[in-house]
């Protein structure tokens, strides 16, 4: 017959057993919600231990940075503009259609992120080609269909070159540039930019307290880091991404 004290050590041990149980049960819970919600990314499984940094605003002479009026035709030859993204958050980027380098990793890293946040109506991007006399709506139509474009809130947009520079390099600081000897015919950057529901450019801040103001869109979260000794920032980009989506 078990003594007193046998009797007390085995219930504590049913006990957290029992604790250690309903713990499970409420994480596994957890887990099967935000699957149900498409909410999941690669960082919930292993996180990369960036998951808890702020997404700042981006701050240029004492204001908070937004995004400037802009008004372009998008692949079906719909007039789009800055307004028809407020309450959505969504990526920018610069490209065009006939980029011989960094383009294709840019947009396949633009079509994992459109498959990650598949389920949120209130997620998109913004694709501005810096080569609009040869990327016509119908081109862009073409390029969707090549890379399985297939979100509605993914437009991919021409217009004026001059106003696309401009909307470029003095709305985001973002190089786009004609350059006759540059590959393809221009030159531009691999940064995409994060802008949330309200229009503002926001990102989170690096190991000095710095915004980072972009995320590098030329390394896939496959390759990880590049021959520069440079490392993906897509999985950074997806965290930063759903915290702007969980936002009130």
């Amino acid at each position: 017959m078990p003594t007193g004290a046998t009797k007390k050590k085995k219930y504590t041990y049913v006990w957290v057993s029992a604790v250690i149980l309903i713990f499970g049960i409420f994480a596994v819970n957890e887990i099967t919600k935000k699957m149900k919600a498409g909410a999941v990314v690669e960082n919930d499984r292993m996180s990369t231990g960036l998951l808890q940094k702020d997404v700042g605003f981006v701050v240029s002479n004492g204001a908070k940075r937004k995004v400037p009026p802009f008004s372009f035709l998008n692949q079906d030859s719909i007039l789009v503009s800055n307004e028809d993204y407020l309450g959505k958050v969504y990526v920018v980027d610069f490209f065009f259609t006939t980029c011989p380098t960094i383009c294709p990793i840019m947009t396949k890293n633009l079509v994992e992120l459109q498959d990650t946040f598949k389920e949120f109506e209130d997620f998109g991007v913004a694709s501005f080609t810096i080569n609009p006399r040869y990327d016509t709506p119908a081109i862009l139509r073409k390029y969707t269909e090549r890379y399985g474009i297939v979100d509605k809130d993914w437009n991919l947009l021409t217009g004026e070159q001059e106003e696309i520079y401009k909307l470029a390099q003095e709305g985001f600081y973002i190089v786009a540039n004609e350059v006759e000897d540059a590959p393809g015919g221009f030159e531009h950057s691999g940064m995409f930019a994060l802008v949330d529901r309200n229009g503002f450019i926001r990102s989170r801040d690096d190991e000095n307290g710095n915004p980072i103001i972009y995320y590098r869109g030329t390394i896939t979260e496959k390759q990880g880091v590049n021959d520069e000794g440079e490392a993906q920032q897509i999985t950074m980009l997806k965290e930063d991404i759903k915290k702007l989506l969980l936002e009130e």
